[in-house]
C-alpha cells in the first residue's frame, strides 16, 4: 500500500557511470589521470551535525525483531550493521512512528469529548519500536525521533486517521465536536511518558508528516499558519508536565515546500520561538538550498527510492549507492543540513525503501547502506562543519570536526578517471596520518592503507567513481 504511494514521488538518476573498482593510493603511488587540491580550514565553521539515521515505522521493528523468521544471529548481523561504528554504518538517529490507527495507536476509542480523559492502551511493545530503540540505545544512539503522521481520526474534520483531514481547532478548521487541539497535545505527550516509563527517553518530538499530502495510509492536512498553532499548543503541554523535549516540524515532502511552512512559522515570534528543528524530506523538491531561517538546524528526515531493490554501487539509477553518496554531499554542502535520515533501515521490501532487504531468515546489504556509513561513522553528533574546498569542481568534499577533534574529511570522485588530491589542512594542529576509508563497486567502507601528513598536508589518489573518509585524529 505504501510502496503504491511512494511511487509517484521516484526521483530520476543521473546519467549512467562507469564502475571502477580500486584502492586508495597514498603518497608515492603512480600518477593518476587528473589531480585536484583540496583545502580544509577548521577556523571557518558552518552548521552542528546532530547524526545520521533511519525508521523501522509502520511495524517493520517487529520484522526486524524476528516477527516473520529472521534469527536472533541475523538480527543481531543486521543491528551491527545499522548502528555498529566498526562492522556497520553506525547511525546515531532512529525515528520511530507515533502510530494513529485504531489498532496501534494508545488512545484507540474517542473520548465523550476533547477536555474528557482518554481511556489508554498501551502493551509495552509498540509494534517492535520499544525493543529497537533499546538495542539502538545499547549501541551509543542518544536522539529518538517520535513523529506523528496524524491524530487520531475522532480529533479530525474528516473523522478519519487517513485521507487527509485537519487537527479540529487549528485555524480555519472547526468541527461540531469542539477543539481538540490540547487533547491532542496530551496525546503526544503521553506517547513521550509511556516510552520514558518502558525505557525509551524520546528526544525529539513531531506531530505531522507530509502535511501537504492526501494518503489511503495515516495522513492531516496542515498548512504553516496551523502549524504555528499548534507549536505553541503542544510546547505548553510539554512545559506543563515537565518534559524537555526538541519540536521537529513539519517534515514536508519536499524541501521547497518545508521551507515555506518554516517561513509562516517564522512570521509568530512565539512560535518560532517553540520551534527547535526544521524537519522535511527530499521526495518533491531534494535539498539542495539552505532554508532561509538558518537560525534552526535543518534536517532531512525521510527520503528513498521506491523502484525495484538494488545493491548497486553505481549503475546510473536513483537507488545506487554512488547516487546517495552524491544526495548526502549535496544535503551536507549545499543545503546545510544538521541530519539526514534514509526511510527504512532494514524491511521485508522487495522495493529501495530499505537499506537493507530483509527475507525470512536471509538479508541483502545494499550500497546505500555503505555510502552513508562513509558520513555516518566518522561524523559523529555534535560534529561541526568546517570549510573544504576543491579546485576541481568534479571532486566533491566536505569536512568536519569532530567534539573529540578527530577530523573527517569525505571526498566523491564523480568522475570516470583516478584523480590524484592533495588536501592542505590549516586551523588547527593535526595529528601524522590519516586513514582512508573507501567506498566503491569493490568495498565497503573499507580501511586503506594510512596516509602521512607531513607540514599539515598529505597527497592521496581517489578511484574513478569512489568515496572516500580521510579520519585524521590529533
Amino acid at each position: 500500500m505504501f510502496r503504491t504511494v511512494f511511487q509517484r514521488r521516484r526521483l530520476r538518476a543521473v546519467a549512467t557511470a562507469l564502475v571502477v573498482a580500486a584502492g586508495v593510493t597514498p603518497v608515492g603511488a603512480p600518477v593518476a589521470w587528473a589531480a585536484t587540491a583540496v583545502t580544509v580550514d577548521t577556523a571557518t565553521t558552518y552548521q552542528r551535525v546532530d547524526g545520521f539515521g533511519f525508521s523501522q515505522a509502520f511495524g517493520q521493528a517487529k520484522v526486524l525483531g524476528g516477527a516473520l523468521g529472521l534469527s536472533a544471529a541475523n538480527q543481531r548481523e543486521v543491528l551491527d550493521l545499522l548502528f555498529d561504528r566498526s562492522r556497520g554504518a553506525g547511525f546515531s538517529i532512529l525515528r520511530n512512528l507515533i502510530d494513529s490507527g485504531a489498532a496501534n495507536t494508545i488512545a484507540p476509542t474517542a473520548p465523550s469529548g476533547p477536555s474528557a480523559t482518554p481511556t489508554w492502551r498501551w502493551d509495552g511493545t509498540d509494534r517492535g519500536q520499544v525493543w529497537l530503540s533499546k538495542q539502538a540505545l545499547a549501541y551509543g544512539v542518544r536522539t529518538i525521533y517520535a513523529d506523528a503522521w496524524s491524530a487520531p481520526g475522532y480529533m479530525k474534520t474528516n473523522g478519519s486517521e487517513v485521507d487527509g483531514g485537519t487537527l479540529c481547532g487549528m485555524p480555519g478548521a472547526s468541527c461540531a465536536s469542539g477543539d481538540w487541539r490540547r487533547a491532542y497535545a496530551d496525546y503526544l505527550v503521553k506517547y513521550v511518558q509511556l516510552n520514558r516509563d518502558s525505557g525509551v527517553p524520546i528526544t525529539h518530538l513531531g506531530f505531522v508528516n507530509e502535511p501537504e499530502l492526501t494518503t489511503t495510509y495515516s495522513s492531516m492536512i496542515v498548512n504553516g499558519a496551523q502549524a504555528a498553532d499548534f507549536v505553541k499548543v503542544l510546547d505548553s503541554r510539554l512545559r506543563a508536565n515537565g518534559l524537555d523535549l526538541e519540536i521537529v516540524c513539519c517534515d514536508a515532502m519536499g524541501w521547497r515546500h518545508g521551507n515555506d511552512m518554516v517561513n509562516t512559522i517564522a512570521r509568530d515570534g512565539a512560535a518560532f520561538s517553540a520551534l527547535d528543528v526544521a524537519g522535511r524530506h527530499g521526495y518533491s523538491s531534494p535539498p539542495t538550498t539552505p532554508f532561509t531561517q538558518a537560525a534552526k538546524p535543518t534536517w532531512m528526515t525521510e527520503w528513498a527510492n521506491f523502484d525495484p531493490f538494488t545493491t548497486a554501487w553505481d549503475d546510473g539509477s536513483a537507488g545506487s549507492g554512488f547516487t546517495w553518496a552524491d544526495r548526502t554531499m549535496t544535503a551536507l554542502t549545499s543545503a546545510n543540513v544538521s541530519a539526514f535520515l534514509h526511510w527504512w533501515g532494514a524491511a521485508n521490501s522487495t522495493a529501495n525503501s530499505p537499506l537493507i532487504r530483509l527475507n525470512g531468515d536471509s538479508f541483502q546489504t545494499s550500497s546505500r547502506l555503505w555510502a552513508l556509513a562513509n558520513y555516518s561513522r566518522y561524523i559523529r553528533p555534535g560534529a561541526t562543519r568546517v570549510s573544504a574546498t576543491a579546485a576541481d569542481a568534479d571532486v566533491k568534499v566536505a569536512a568536519f570536526r569532530n567534539a573529540d577533534g578527530s577530523l573527517a574529511v569525505v571526498a566523491l570522485n564523480t568522475t570516470r578517471s583516478a584523480v590524484s588530491v592533495p588536501v592542505t589542512l590549516r586551523g588547527t594542529d593535526i595529528g601524522t596520518q590519516a586513514v582512508p576509508h573507501l567506498t566503491n563497486g569493490s568495498n565497503n567502507t573499507a580501511a586503506q592503507t594510512p596516509v602521512t601528513i607531513n607540514g599539515g598536508a598529505f597527497t592521496s589518489t581517489i578511484p574513478a567513481r569512489s568515496l572516500v573518509t580521510y579520519e585524521v585524529r590529533s
